[in-house]
Parts: C-alpha cells; structure tokens; sequence
C-alpha cells in the first residue's frame, strides 16, 4: 500500500514509525513531517489544511490509504471534502467526517451528545457572550473549583479551572466578552469539577465495530509533583495500574458502548479513533472530554505495545471490517518522557543544536519539535521537542529505560519532569 500520513508532531512519528514496521508498507509519505520521520518515510511539503494540495498528491502518487494525525484539518472538513472530490470518493481514510470531528470541535456538542446517550460526564451549562449576565448568575450558584472550558478549538488551552468565584466570574467575561481564546470561547461550557485519578482511553472504531486500544495515564502540568501552568503534554504510562479490568468493564459498557451506538444511531459518518478523557472518580468513570484523534504523548506510549500488525488496523478501521480486526497488545509497559525548550509552554528560545544518543539506548526517540537548520544540523524548533520511550517488563524498567537514554540527549535550556510515573509507584507501594 502507498499510504499518507498527515501531522508533523511526535504523535506522527509514532504513527509513521509503526506503520513502516508492516510488510504491507510499500511507500510512506508524511506530509509535512519532521526529521524523524524523514529517516522512515518520504516528508511531503504540505501542510495539514492545504486541502487542494492534499488531494492533488493524492491523485499523483496513487495512494492506498490516507491516515489524518491532528483534530484540525478533521474539525475543518478534510475527509468530506476529499470523498467529495472525482475519484476519491472511496479513498480509504483514516478520520471521523467533519460532523463526527465536531465531538472535539465543539464542546456544547459534545455534552449534548453524551446526555443524549446516556454517556456519563459531569454537569454543565454553556453560555454565549450576550448571556454573560445569566452565566454568572449560573457561577454563583455552582460549588468550588468550577471549570470552564472555550467550546472551541484552542491548542489545548482553552480549559480554566477556576478556584474562586471572583476568578470564575473574571474568567468567564474574559472568554466571552474580551474573546480571550479567540473564536472557540465565544461561547464557553461551564462544568462542575470532577475529582479523581485522569486516564486516556483510546477506541479504534469503523462507526459501528470498535477495538479498545491500551490504555494511558499522560501528565499535563510542567512542574514536578503536577505544579504550574497545563502543557500540550509532560510524559505518559501505559498501562495504568489502576484501571484494572473491574474499572475497564465499566468505561467499555457505560461509556465506549454508549458512544460508538450514539454515532451509529444518529448517522455521524466516524472511521478513526475516538480518544476518550475520563475521570476516575471512586471507581467509577466519568467523561472528562472526547478527542478525535490519538493523543500526544499518549500515542508514543500506546502503540508500542500493539503487537499486531499496525496497518491491518488502520485499513480494517478505513474499509468498515474492523470486526475481522485481532488486535493483540504486549503485557510490556511503556513510559514516554517528554523533552521540551527552556520556557515552555510560554516563550522560549529555538534553534539550538541537539545532540542525541550515538548507540541504541533501548528506548525510542520520537521527534516533535525539531527541524534541521541551513547546515544540516538537529535543532530545536518547537516547545516540545523529543518524546523519548522507554519499554520494559514493568514500570520501574521502562522508565530506567527512558531516563537512561535522557541521559544521552542534549541541547541549551532542555527541560524535562523527573518524576513521570512517580505517582504510579507509590500508588502500588
């Protein structure tokens, strides 16, 4: 198969990374890419929303199958387009159809999508700027923290959890009124804050038959002990040794079920991965929040473990059989620990020059922020820059194993935790 990837981030290299390990890889190409999938496929010069370009190279380089990495070009109507287009209207593709995309896109749409099917999640409101009168009464009337999320896409910075009411109240005018995120807080869910342990549950699903993916447990805040300001992303664990298969019988039947019905039964077109945020709160799961894509880091600690053959899933996702799919996961633990620039997720310094491990360390280095300067040299050009995966018999080993390698990795200002999956640990003491 001649297949295309979309996405230039370390979740892309994961993905390209394991679709080249298939023997039914003929051609890879990523568009655009970074250096480290240029060593496994052919990097494309394209950008993830240049739909006409998309297609063109589509068209001129017969591909088999086309796979969308990132939720923007999905939220703004890629695979509709494309099936729109002479000659592709069977194009294999893996990603939901702009409507199924709006489950991330749109927060309100998503809260009203649970509650119609029964999907548990927290209780909300959502506001528009001329009801900001009405969403402060509506604060003052909630228990503390309140969360407060912009209904739109905001680079994963739209969610504010408010621990005081004068803050909340600041806050909810700030999105609405001063446009604080832009268009996506133009209209803004407030939800009641859920208490509990967060974990990543990730579902492939053809919009009818579904396999449930490894789960994983990823950090988001750019301190130690889970301190300061949220990141795209610190680190991530998979498995999580507290979802145990008492906990996942309850996400997979009151959750996972709930919702690939609810796509079927409402007619949303959606042949891709539905990347589920849950709470768990008291052993029981709660919905936090759908993405429509694989996460980042999650992805770089999940698809290690799928020992089954990886592009067998994707097409078997993009034809509708994924009911034929055998997916078989490794009992191995995977811990990814993320590198990132001095200063990240504020401002920070680009373009110094990385060095990296001369022998194989063990663990597996995915490149999200890189490029490669005039003279050809490694250089950091993102705020997260490396995600580096460490795989062992339990824990303990895949996170020696990936600090190890950290060890051997360097550039001016790289900043990493280190305490992924120390919580983990003392959880099993």
């Amino acid at each position: 198969m001649n297949i295309l990837l979309l996405g230039s981030g370390g979740r892309e290299h994961a993905f390209a990374w394991k679709i080249s390990q298939s023997p039914r890889c003929s051609q890879l190409f990523v568009a655009p890419g970074n250096p480290g999938t240029s060593e496994i496929a052919i990097n494309v010069p394209l950008g993830v929303t240049d739909f006409v370009g998309i297609y063109e190279f589509i068209k001129s380089n017969a591909i088999d199958l086309l796979v969308i990495g990132p939720e923007e070009p999905l939220v703004k109507g890629l695979v509709d387009y494309l099936h729109t287009q002479q000659g592709l209207e069977h194009l294999p593709i893996v990603g939901p159809s702009q409507l199924g995309a709006t489950l991330e896109g749109s927060k309100d749409f998503s809260k009203q999508f649970m509650l119609r099917n029964g999907v548990p999640t927290a209780a909300y409101a959502t506001f528009h700027a001329h009801q900001l009168a009405e969403g402060i009464a509506y604060l003052e009337q909630q228990s503390l923290p309140i969360v407060l999320k912009a209904d739109g896409l905001a680079a994963g910075k739209g969610v504010l959890i408010c621990e005081s009411l004068e803050v909340a109240k600041t806050s909810l005018k700030e999105m609405l009124v001063d446009a604080k995120f832009g268009d996506a807080s133009s209209k803004v869910v407030v939800e009641e804050f859920l208490t509990g342990i967060e974990l990543s549950v990730f579902v492939a699903t053809d919009g009818v038959s579904y396999k449930i993916l490894p789960e994983a447990k990823d950090y988001k805040r750019i301190g130690e002990g889970d301190t300061g300001l949220n990141t795209g992303g610190m680190g991530a664990i998979s498995p999580v040794p507290f979802a145990d298969i008492a906990f996942l019988t309850k996400v997979e039947e009151h959750i996972v079920k709930p919702s690939i019905q609810g796509l079927a039964k409402e007619g949303i077109p959606f042949k891709g991965f539905l990347f589920i945020g849950l709470m768990n709160t008291n052993g029981e799961p709660y919905v936090i929040e759908y993405n429509v894509r694989m996460g980042d880091p999650e992805t770089e600690a999940v698809l290690p473990r799928i020992e089954s053959d990886f592009v067998d899933l994707l097409s078997s996702i993009a034809e509708g059989e994924l009911a034929d799919y055998t997916l078989q996961v490794s009992p191995k633990t995977c811990a990814t620990v993320v590198m990132v620039s001095g200063g990240y997720p504020e401002g920070y310094e680009k373009g110094f020059s990385i060095t990296l491990p001369k022998t194989n360390t063990g663990a597996v280095l995915f490149h999200a922020g890189t490029a490669r300067n005039e003279s050809g040299s490694l250089v950091n050009s993102g705020g997260r820059v490396l995600a580096v995966t460490g795989i062992g018999a339990n824990l303990e080993d895949a996170l020696a194993s990936a600090y190890g390698s950290i060890q051997q990795v360097s550039w001016q200002k790289a900043y990493y935790r280190r305490d992924i999956g120390q919580d983990i640990l003392r959880l099993k003491i």
